[in-house]
């Protein structure tokens, strides 16, 4: 059985979080590595990275059509 790269399953809980796009963002970055580090390694965790990815490019496709609608919250 393949280890399951960790940055993986980090992409796809802060694309599941949200958290008011930071997690969006997140979720993008460890996706790319994630993918980057699978590609080279062989890892297990394909899916999850690209699950990461997708969740994380909605939330901030989200964020950013709410803030050009101007129905964004933000809070400082």
């Amino acid at each position: 059985m393949r280890r399951t790269n960790p940055y993986a399953i980090a992409s796809l809980v802060c694309g599941l979080l949200w958290a008011c796009g930071i997690g969006s963002l997140m979720a993008v970055i460890f996706g790319h590595l994630a993918r980057r580090q699978i590609r080279a390694t062989g890892e297990g965790g394909r899916v999850p990275a690209m699950a990461g990815l997708v969740f994380g490019y909605l939330g901030l496709f989200l964020l950013l059509f709410f803030f050009l609608q101007g129905n964004v919250l933000i809070v400082a």
